[in-house]
């Protein structure tokens, strides 16, 4: 018997087969949110939905179809008869599991913005227009936009008493474990961590760009696959604008210097592209890679709004920033992306960046976990009982810190 773990992400899909006798991952895959014509984040998709029955239901039947896809995909992969899936598994934020469950929008997308119901939910393929007899459980929403996808991680990371845990994709949550309590918040980063709104920005797949380096003047790519460039993913952008402003390329309040402003051949690579100043990270006779001025705006506003998140609840928490015990980051960048860069860009301080681990497809670890182990998934409802959710929108301390951790820190 086989059970299947989904991540439903904003931008990216994630899925893998398991195998219930073991609990071992067998195979693993994703794919775009096809969702993503309606919208590149969830504020954007819910006014869309709520403005529209037919462009809710169109949302609803594509998330549908392609899930039940890269199911069928991972069965076909692992040589396993579709209809030996008994179990699935599904995590994602408030906003995707409505839209995939078919539900009314409303007290999601106005304030004071709560999803229907927070305790999980048991389908069975049936209601999502599956083939199969598999049961189906969609994990807890705690509230406000912090949903399955955060409790997941937080049950597949276990963290400890003092631990902040981040999920840096386009619905960015950040939850800070106290005690018994679990303050958790959503920060609208946007995509631009996972590749998204970025001018040639794309998701962590075969042709992106998922590392950039200087040595001397000579700019070094790494590409997953090891073909040709095709675009640039979350955590070459990261490590793409950690360079530059090492370099001085970049200033600390994000301006892109111009060519004459920079001392070396590097500067030959800054071009006027779309009425501003861009970086040149790749280019042959039919692609050109860059890394614009507006790219680089875009995830300041993504790294200050996770920064105010993480503030907010130390605030609430009553936690001292250097008394941290735990960072445990995890998040659809295409790479490990290093604390060190984090803390270039301003997200970490150096407190932050002693205590921190990578934890790859947290979200689909938790997801695997809460179906290995046979308790009903009555551990992850008692997780998700222990969350207090933070809102940040409207709270003038998370309008001041945003403010405050706009610009990159100096060098």
């Amino acid at each position: 018997m086989y059970a299947l773990a989904i991540d439903l992400g904003t931008t990216t899909l994630a899925a893998s087969l398991v195998d219930c006798v073991t609990g071992e991952r067998r195979v693993i895959s994703g794919s775009l949110n096809p969702q993503r014509s309606f919208g590149a984040d969830v504020i954007s998709r819910l006014d869309v939905a709520v403005g529209s029955v037919s462009s809710q239901q169109e949302m609803t039947a594509l998330i549908r179809s392609e899930l039940a896809r890269l199911g069928r995909e991972l069965c076909a992969t692992a040589g396993i008869f579709w209809g030996n899936v008994r179990k699935v598994a599904i995590a994602g934020n408030p906003a995707m599991q409505h839209i995939l469950m078919g539900l009314e929008l409303t007290s999601l997308a106005f304030p004071p913005y709560r999803p229907l119901y927070t305790a999980g939910t048991h389908l069975y393929a049936a209601d999502l227009g599956w083939d199969g007899s598999a049961e189906i459980y969609l994990l807890p929403m705690p509230g406000g936009f912090v949903g399955g996808d955060t409790v997941a991680f937080i049950y597949g990371a276990n963290p400890a008493d003092g631990a902040l845990c981040l999920d840096l994709g386009t619905n960015g949550e950040i939850a800070m474990i106290a005690g018994e309590t679990v303050w958790a918040t959503s920060a609208a980063a946007g995509p631009a961590f996972e590749g998204g709104n970025l001018s040639c920005g794309m998701p962590a797949l075969a042709g992106a760009i998922s590392s950039v380096r200087f040595e001397e003047d000579r700019l070094t790519l790494q590409v997953i696959g090891n073909g040709r460039p095709c675009g640039i993913c979350g955590s070459g952008a990261i490590e793409a604008i950690t360079e530059l402003l090492r370099c001085g390329i970049i200033e600390t309040n994000g301006r892109l210097r111009n060519p004459g402003e920079i001392d070396s051949n590097v500067g030959a690579r800054v071009i006027e592209y779309r009425g501003a100043n861009a970086f040149v990270l790749y280019r042959d006779a039919g692609r050109l890679i860059v890394l614009s001025q507006d790219d680089i705006r875009q995830l300041q506003l993504a790294k200050a709004a996770i920064r105010g998140g993480i503030n907010v609840l130390l605030e609430r928490s009553r936690i001292q920033c250097h008394a941290l015990k735990q960072v445990i980051l995890t998040g659809s960048f295409g790479a490990v992306v290093r604390a060190e860069w984090l803390k270039t860009i301003g997200i970490f301080d150096e407190s932050m960046v002693q205590t921190s681990r990578f934890t790859p497809e947290g979200v689909l670890a938790g997801v695997e976990k809460a179906l290995a182990v046979k308790d009903g998934f009555a551990a992850i409802e008692e997780l998700a009982r222990r969350f207090k959710v933070v809102p940040l929108s409207g709270t003038p301390l998370f309008e001041t810190l945003f403010m405050r951790h706009i610009d990159f820190p100096h060098c």
